[in-house]
């Protein structure tokens, strides 16, 4: 079965304090940084790189052609609890500059200073070692699978996805 035909509009059983980050409707951001704990984003790699099978139906592109992916850990007290990765097109000239951003928090500028933006609901699902973001998110926290939810930003009719990883560690510092 294809990669994005797994991706499910209801999220999968998770302990409480994981389902509600998973199922944070605003800014994960503010939600990590609301725990108290010192919150930071640490850039794995932006650059140039294939679109996975699974995110070409939302940017109308075809599995690996390129696009500009961004990669992070999401860390609390340098602990990484989430791994994401933030695509778009490489022709995007609105969202190109804003993803270009350093160790700059995406989420503050998504929730806060794009008024005309519009969020797709989100999507679920459990990242195994199938998903070709399982080896990533692995390399910061060994683990069978994954909860991940991923969700298409669109400014002026240009797509951003973004498409979060919960890793264990999460849990533990709920």
């Amino acid at each position: 079965m294809p990669h994005h035909a797994l991706w499910r509009p209801q999220p999968p059983a998770l302990p409480a304090a994981v389902l509600s980050c998973l199922t944070e409707a605003g800014s994960l951001t503010e939600r990590l940084q609301a725990t108290g704990r010192r919150f930071a984003v640490r850039v794995l790699k932006q650059q140039t790189g294939p679109c996975l099978a699974d995110e070409a139906p939302l940017l109308s592109l075809a599995a690996g052609a390129p696009l500009l992916a961004r990669e992070v850990a999401l860390t609390l007290d340098d602990t990484p609890v989430v791994f994401a990765r933030s695509v778009a097109r490489l022709d995007c000239a609105d969202w190109l500059p804003i993803l270009d951003r350093g160790s700059r928090s995406l989420g503050l500028t998504l929730f806060s200073e794009l008024p005309d933006l519009r969020r797709d609901p989100l999507h679920y699902q459990l990242i195994d070692a199938d998903h070709p973001l399982f080896e990533p998110a692995a390399a910061l926290s060994p683990h069978q699978s994954y909860p991940a939810r991923r969700c298409r930003f669109l400014l002026r009719q240009a797509p951003l996805l973004i498409c979060e990883l919960f890793l264990p560690e999460l849990e533990t510092l709920l």
